[in-house]
């Protein structure tokens, strides 16, 4: 960061006051490095340490320059930690006929996804329900019957919404905003502990359980639509799935609740965000 040196340099480079000499009024002197010296080191360090932390890119995929402590080494390496542990809670399913289908359509969305500086890898759940998440680091989650009843046309524009969530770093910047001093420090000194791993856990769970902001979902769908353009895939197949999820969700009733359905945009409006999407951008 510019300030990081300049601040730094402010406390280093600080001299003792000269004694005061015969017939001199005393003053009152600020002295910016005493709160520090008297106890509050620690507040120092942690804000050195997340400026030092701190990178500003350009998100293509927001189309904005976005400041992020948690760099891509790191996400990675905690959603490898969050895909041991989701494996865990959920029955992954190892069927290779299935697998080779969702890599297959899997990559060509990756290699059309605005970000390049990971790896994204699928695992299918042994469930029923139409639905499908993401982790930070590239690790998306797909279940089995979403498959089953799923064109690859909509099942790439399915995962195309997933690899959104992972381009725009949703779920990156929910872990920055929900995160204490101590884990912004473990993290900033790259040695992230178990309760800081824990708590970055937490929120993630949360987020597959409860779905993200409504403005996440409406970029995610709106990059649905341009990464299954690119990879070859017609887009029209994320409205067609949508109308699939729809009528499940009318079967199992008002109590019926999906990550990917999300009640925060209404149903009805992402389709018609998703249409216009379409013939906007041919």
């Amino acid at each position: 960061m510019p300030n990081k040196l300049r601040i730094s340099n402010l406390i280093l480079r600080r001299s003792e006051t000269p004694p005061l000499r015969a017939g001199m009024k005393t003053a009152l002197v600020f002295r910016p490095w005493e709160p520090l010296a008297r106890g509050g080191s620690t507040i120092f360090i942690v804000l050195f340490l997340f400026l030092s932390g701190c990178i500003t890119i350009y998100n293509p995929a927001t189309e904005r320059k976005e400041t992020l402590l948690i760099d891509t080494q790191e996400e990675v390496s905690m959603g490898a930690d969050m895909d041991v542990q989701m494996q865990k809670k959920l029955k992954v399913l190892n069927d290779p006929q299935m697998q080779y289908r969702l890599d297959y359509i899997g990559r060509k969305i990756g290699s059309a996804s605005d970000r390049q500086d990971l790896s994204y890898h699928f695992r299918i759940v042994k469930d029923k329900d139409f639905n499908a998440f993401a982790l930070p680091g590239g690790f998306i989650y797909v279940n089995s019957g979403l498959m089953e009843v799923a064109t690859d046309d909509e099942l790439a524009c399915v995962l195309a919404h997933e690899v959104g969530h992972i381009a725009a770093r949703h779920s990156v910047k929910k872990l920055q905003a929900g995160m204490g001093y101590q884990i912004i420090l473990a993290i900033a000194l790259g040695a992230s502990n178990q309760q800081s791993m824990a708590s970055a856990i937490n929120i993630v769970f949360d987020l597959v359980n409860l779905g993200y902001s409504r403005k996440d979902e409406l970029l995610a769908d709106k990059l649905s639509v341009r990464y299954a353009k690119r990879a070859g895939f017609n887009p029209f197949g994320m409205v067609t799935f949508f109308e699939k999820l729809k009528k499940q969700s009318q079967e199992k009733g008002p109590n019926f609740n999906l990550v990917f359905l999300s009640s925060h945009p209404p149903i009805e409006e992402r389709i018609k965000r998703v249409e216009n999407e379409i013939v906007l951008n041919p």
